[in-house]
């Protein structure tokens, strides 16, 4: 009876000395300070010693057995969840552990640009490591049905600006998140616009919004250029823009705009269509979509490039004429 109690009395302080050794291990660093991340992938369905294995064949310095064991020790073997994540330095087991279960999966960002064109960004989403790249195969048109429905044509309809998301996510998801901005802010800006707008839609005003997008990147001067779009759209007068122009030209654009460029009849060609073009010709970012609902109250009519990046507005041809001459010729 002594030897048998000897022996559970020894097989308790080793249980013991077990336990205290894990929760030391616990709560020691994987990673120490100045060492490089570690990327690492879990696959779906993987246990906590499957798991465990995974992290460690990615190049985690851990021990997959004595990680299973604490998974399974706290509860949370089962828990912990399938993604792509960044093991930082200072991160413990049992932190690691938490951070599974949580699915504080590695965030990637992706800046998209005010100015862009649709082609712009979707070159920019299709290049990007950290997405899954499920769209590529994709048509505009099935793009639309599925991130931006109701919609035939995708420029313009995505807002411009950074967006995280985790390692791995699909290129759809970016696409529905910059699209419903999109709308939030257009719907918002045109709830508050002013009512004596020559906008039929919030489409038009979107239309006009990516116009002021181009043709300055002075955040200052872009509600006086949408008041001059504006006063001239209400006069009947054409809007005589190079941007549409250039937009129209597609990849004929060579950086010079020549006199039969400006004659050549396109759906975009301001200076021989009447109105607004048919859509956006870019990503309009929140200042332009400001501007184009709330423009400045101005008489002018004009406005000529000083090759400063500002501008200078005239309220009449010949005052425009001498601005040209002074600046341009």
């Amino acid at each position: 009876m002594k030897l048998i109690g000897n022996l559970i009395a020894g097989v308790i302080v080793l249980a013991v000395i077990a336990i205290g050794g894990l929760a030391y291990w616990a709560k020691q660093p994987i990673l120490e300070a100045g060492q490089p991340p570690i990327a690492f992938s879990i696959e779906a369905g993987a246990g906590g010693r499957v798991l465990a294995k995974q992290i460690a064949k990615a190049g985690v310095p851990i021990n997959p057995d004595l990680f299973g064991l604490l998974a399974r020790a706290v509860g949370k073997s089962g828990k912990m969840k399938a993604g792509s994540y960044e093991l930082k330095p200072g991160t413990t087991p049992l932190k690691l552990v938490d951070q599974l279960v949580r699915g504080e999966f590695a965030q990637e960002s992706l800046a998209i640009i005010e100015g862009w064109t649709f082609r712009q960004m979707r070159e920019a989403i299709a290049q990007h490591p950290g997405l899954k790249h499920d769209t590529v195969d994709m048509s505009e048109r099935e793009l639309l049905e599925k991130a931006a429905p109701g919609f035939k044509i995708a420029e313009g309809l995505f807002f411009p600006d950074t967006y995280m998301f985790a390692k791995g996510s699909s290129e759809l998801q970016v696409y529905k998140q910059a699209h419903t901005a999109l709308i939030r802010r257009l719907n918002e800006a045109w709830a508050k616009r002013d009512m004596s707008l020559p906008y039929k839609t919030p489409y038009d005003a979107l239309i006009m919004a990516s116009i002021v997008e181009k043709e300055t990147g002075r955040r200052a001067e872009r509600s006086m250029i949408a008041g001059v779009f504006v006063n001239r759209l209400k006069q009947g007068m054409l809007l005589q823009t190079d941007p549409t122009v250039i937009y129209g030209m597609g990849g004929k654009y060579n950086g010079n705009i020549r006199k039969r460029d400006l004659e050549a009849d396109t759906p975009y060609n301001t200076y021989t269509r009447a109105g607004l073009p048919p859509t956006p010709i870019a990503l309009p970012g929140a200042a332009s979509l400001e501007a184009a609902l709330n423009p400045l109250k101005t008489d002018a009519l004009y406005f000529v490039s000083r090759g400063d990046g500002s501008s200078h507005f005239s309220n009449n041809l010949t005052d425009h004429n001498r601005a040209v001459n002074k600046y341009q010729r």
